[in-house]
């Protein structure tokens, strides 16, 4: 009978209360980065200035979050966690206050760049404190409490994004992010464990994070340059692009000279259950943030929805999400991360290959059937390979895998949404701007996330398997 209630309860009542203390502290920057999308056409005219210069408020935050990644791994191994982690979550709500309050474009501009370098502390630290808290045998009941804040961004974003600026102003998008933060940040302070530096004897490295950084933002910035051009065969993403892989390549070369003391260390990557879970996240990012970009332009441009009612209709995809996410953990944590992708593989296409057919005819009913089936599959997916990348990893290599994860995590939601808007750009230049037409763009977008999503069942034969114990 020792410690049955612990069992039944799933995880001791002190690492819930830390775990939930944590994904709530990255609910601002979840909300943010979608709700900051709805409000470009009110900025565009407040600031006075064309779309080009205010989509590089939504740019630049992407890329100061990429560029923070590396920085985090060494801010781990040199510092308390838990005063990084906080410090992260409150400077990115004093950053919020700058940005709603700005005066220009310019100033708006650089206090989107703060935000997301703060948000990209939090992201990165967020998975790898998660870890040290649950230890490898409670991963996945820990990686779906996390993935709420992830959920609710990109589903709820957009709605709360819509309904402030048409009752409020955009100004409030951001000003809300400082009630979220003065409530979750005492309860962060209260609940959540000291955690001493990962490794103290690792030194900085300078080259190391600066070439990340700056190869990071390189290519994510030539990726979304091909969405803009709506091909990938243009100059500016051939020169960011290949800067980004100059870059990739010195970095390779350092690190072998290096011998792996650097802050992303390519042994990392000898582990099975590593370099399986990172192939699977990026395709997972191009299969399921495609999608993401192009349904609601689906439902604006062939159902006349507002920016609001397209949000609306894909809530049914993040009930999805909630309903299976409790259920997803425990199945990790009982028979590992394999055969829970694998399912959630088969049943992802059931609610993504009907996508290929749909028309502006199609009944709304059945439309919010095969998103609640593609939501339900998606962190059966997402979850499990995300658990996976860190079992068996020591826990003094923590900071560095988390480094790894979310820059190749950035990098395919980056790859993944520009190929995908692409892909649907480029199949409806130069046809006849009709119904018809339009849809076999969309159609062709939605084959490929499809396409994408069957070849992650080749990583996940590669994970890890937990032999199940029938109690004596």
């Amino acid at each position: 009978m020792k410690k049955r209630h612990v069992k039944e309860a799933g995880l001791p009542k002190e690492v819930l209360m830390a775990a939930w203390a944590i994904a709530l502290g990255a609910i601002a920057p979840m909300l943010d980065s979608t709700m900051v999308n709805i409000a470009i056409d009110k900025l565009t005219k407040d600031f006075n200035t064309t779309l080009a210069i205010v989509q590089w408020a939504v740019t630049g935050y992407v890329l100061a979050l990429a560029a923070a990644v590396p920085v985090s791994g060494w801010l781990m191994n040199q510092f308390n966690g838990k005063k990084i982690f906080i410090g992260a979550v409150i400077a990115f709500g004093i950053t919020s206050v700058f940005a709603g309050a700005s005066w220009d474009i310019s100033s708006f501009i650089l206090f989107r760049l703060l935000q997301g370098f703060s948000a990209g502390v939090i992201t990165t630290l967020m998975f790898t404190l998660l870890v040290k808290i649950a230890g490898q045998e409670n991963l996945g009941r820990i990686m779906a409490i996390v993935s709420t804040p992830m959920i609710f961004g990109p589903i709820l974003g957009p709605v709360i994004g819509g309904f402030i600026v048409q009752g409020a102003s955009w100004h409030w998008i951001f000003f809300i992010n400082v009630f979220i933060v003065l409530i979750i940040a005492p309860l962060m302070m209260k609940t959540v464990p000291d955690f001493e530096p990962f490794n103290k004897n690792s030194k900085l490295d300078a080259f190391g994070i600066l070439n990340l950084s700056i190869m990071s933002a390189a290519l994510i910035y030539g990726i979304t340059k091909a969405a803009d051009h709506s091909s990938f065969n243009n100059e500016e993403t051939i020169l960011w692009v290949g800067i980004g892989f100059i870059l990739a390549v010195i970095y390779l070369v350092y690190n072998r000279i290096r011998k792996n003391q650097t802050v992303l260390p390519m042994n990392l990557f000898t582990h099975k259950s590593f370099s399986a879970s990172s192939i699977g996240l990026f395709l997972a990012n191009i299969a399921l943030m495609g999608p993401m970009l192009i349904l609601p332009l689906f439902f604006q441009n062939f159902r006349h929805f507002t920016a609001v009612e397209a949000a609306v209709a894909l809530i049914p995809q993040g009930i999805g999400m909630l309903v299976t996410r409790p259920f997803i953990g425990k199945m990790i944590d009982r028979i590992g991360a394999k055969f829970v992708v694998m399912v959630s593989v088969v049943l992802s296409l059931l609610g993504s290959i009907p996508l290929i057919f749909i028309t502006d005819q199609t009944s709304m009913i059945w439309i919010s059937i095969v998103l609640f089936i593609r939501g339900a599959s998606v962190g059966g997916i997402s979850i499990p390979l995300t658990s996976d990348a860190y079992t068996g990893i020591d826990s003094k290599q923590l900071p560095e895998a988390g480094v790894g994860i979310n820059i190749i995590e950035n990098l395919g939601s980056s790859f993944g949404s520009a190929l995908i808007a692409t892909i649907v750009a480029s199949f409806v230049q130069g046809l006849h701007p009709t119904i018809a037409n339009g849809l076999e763009g969309y159609h062709a977008g939605f084959l490929v996330s499809a396409i994408v999503l069957a070849v992650i069942f080749i990583p996940s034969l590669f994970l890890t398997h937990k032999k199940t114990v029938t109690p004596s």
